[in-house]
């Protein structure tokens, strides 16, 4: 695949998305829980709902998003750099809009997690689980 190949990206970020939506509705659901029965602060429930619906994240999207065949080994680092930077996006993103602007910590989430999700798409596509090219 050449790195734009529409063809390709359009079905694979239509795949993404869906799978977002799942993985999303999880990392929001251990987040509200954190914050609400835990009692955990806003900015460490997030990172915590984060990291588990991170986990579920690298197998859909390896398998079903991707179709990748990248080595686990090879894949699995790359995933966790890019979600990992995902992460410190995020939590930097959730401190600036609860802290400076005194967004509700949902609303505060749901605009980190639509700005977020569009380095996540390109870092997975082009990145971490990118068809290793063939020498020509």
């Amino acid at each position: 695949m050449s790195r734009f190949d529409l063809a390709v990206l359009g079905p694979q970020f239509r795949r993404f998305l869906k799978v977002g939506f799942g993985v999303t509705a999880l990392d929001y659901l251990v987040m509200i829980a954190a914050v609400q029965w835990l009692g955990l602060g806003s900015v460490l429930a997030s990172g915590l709902g984060f990291t588990v619906g991170s986990l579920a994240n690298y197998l859909f999207n390896r398998y079903y998003t991707f179709r990748s065949s990248t080595p686990h080994g090879t894949a699995m680092l790359r995933f966790l750099l890019v979600i990992g930077s995902g992460l410190g996006i995020t939590l930097l993103l959730m401190y600036w809009f609860t802290a400076h602007w005194a967004l509700p910590y949902l609303l505060a989430r749901v605009l980190t997690t639509g700005l977020v999700m569009f380095w996540h798409f390109a870092g997975n596509a082009f990145w971490s689980f990118a068809h290793p090219r063939k020498p020509s």
